[in-house]
């Protein structure tokens, strides 16, 4: 969580949070009726960083994680975690080096990996995408800009402008990312993105430009000053951090809170700006037409309800393979997929599967919306 306030920024520590939650439902849960199944052969990528084993379910299929099988009905307190969940969660990458991997990358891999893995969401370069953060440029000064100021544009919050801590960074490629297949990346691969998003926002290390070859590893990533670095409070690095934020709240001032008698007069007599000497000669004249331009389908538009559904809620996956979700127009993907039957396909988009979230995400869609998009992807790849 974090506010704004005199210009800085008040940032709650996400680790912390999580950390507390864990432990309250490990001591506060009630055990699960079953014992934990012992650790199996976790089916991934050479040293993937999920901590996981697999835990047999029903017929023949498996999961990273045991099945709770309490009763929903009624009131309780979940459960505690496995030794395996614990495990999986409890990989902290903390900005004194603690939870760091062994492993090493270098620019020129990271590009490689950015390329195929996040520029469909983030952007070439980390320029921006549709929809998704902006990994690259901003500068600090803009994070003094408040929206309501005139003519200055809003704070542009990237990892070079805003991040203070690289730690953060390597941490949320290792756990989140790349979408749809997160804590897939191997320590070698998670440097390497690192370096190369480091290397967009011109972060240098010990005075050196990060070119293709520079390879980045535990060592040097930990010598790395984010530009930042000094922006958020109060500090929540180290073991002071919680007492820092405690102190830090008891003080409603800090956070814009007034203490002692509500004011609720004099409000709304502030005069009223006016313009003074309006333009109103221009050519063409100003219009107050709300009609949307007619939309051309030889320049690109979606002129069907589901091609426009799609252009809205499934192309940032489908548009490529990138996302491990069949392209549009990839006639052999969309040949095995069609080949579990209409009825099959249908329910999956509606249902989910995968990585795919029910309807791709946008529960607003009907069911009948659905299967249109899904008509419309199969007969736009034959």
């Amino acid at each position: 969580m974090m506010i704004k306030l005199n210009n800085k920024l008040i940032v709650l520590g996400a680790s912390l949070i999580a950390s507390t939650l864990l432990t309250t439902t490990a001591f506060a849960a009630t055990p699960s009726k079953s014992e934990d199944a012992p650790a199996g052969i976790y089916k991934a990528k050479k040293d993937a960083l999920d901590g996981g084993v697999t835990y047999k379910r029903e017929k023949g299929a498996y999961t990273a994680y045991k099945l709770n099988e309490q009763s929903t009905k009624g009131v309780n307190f979940g459960r505690a975690p496995t030794p395996n969940e614990l495990k999986a969660w409890d990989a902290d990458i903390m900005p004194d080096g603690t939870g760091l991997p062994d492993g090493q990358g270098s620019v020129a891999e990271g590009e490689e990996l950015y390329d195929r893995d996040c520029v469909a969401c983030h952007g070439e370069f980390g320029a921006g995408g549709k929809g998704y953060p902006t990994l690259s440029g901003g500068s600090l000064e803009s994070l003094t800009n408040q929206r309501t100021c005139p003519g200055k544009d809003a704070p542009k919050r990237t990892i070079g402008s805003y991040w203070p801590q690289v730690s953060t960074l390597i941490w949320y490629i290792r756990d989140a990312m790349p979408y749809a297949h997160p804590k897939s990346y191997s320590p070698d691969e998670m440097y390497a993105v690192t370096a190369y998003l480091l290397a967009q926002n011109n972060i240098t290390i010990d005075g050196e430009d990060l070119d293709d070859d520079y390879v980045l590893d535990k060592e040097k990533i930990m010598k790395v000053v984010m530009p930042n670095r000094d922006g958020f409070y109060p500090d929540i690095d180290g073991p002071k951090g919680v007492e820092n934020v405690k102190a830090f709240y008891k003080n409603p001032k800090n956070f814009g809170a007034q203490t002692g008698k509500r004011c609720m007069t004099n409000c709304g007599k502030e005069s009223v700006m006016r313009i003074g000497n309006e333009i109103t000669a221009v050519v063409p004249p100003y219009s107050t037409v709300r009609d949307l331009p007619k939309e051309d389908a030889s320049k690109g538009a979606a002129l069907s309800p589901a091609a426009k559904a799609y252009e809205k809620s499934c192309a940032v996956c489908h548009k490529t393979d990138a996302m491990g979700a069949p392209a549009l127009g990839d006639k052999n993907a969309w040949k095995k997929v069609i080949t579990k039957g209409m009825e099959k396909v249908n329910h999956n988009a509606i249902n989910g599967v995968g990585g795919m979230p029910p309807k791709g995400g946008a529960m607003d869609l009907s069911d009948d919306e659905v299967k249109d998009i899904v008509k419309y992807m199969v007969e736009s790849s034959k």
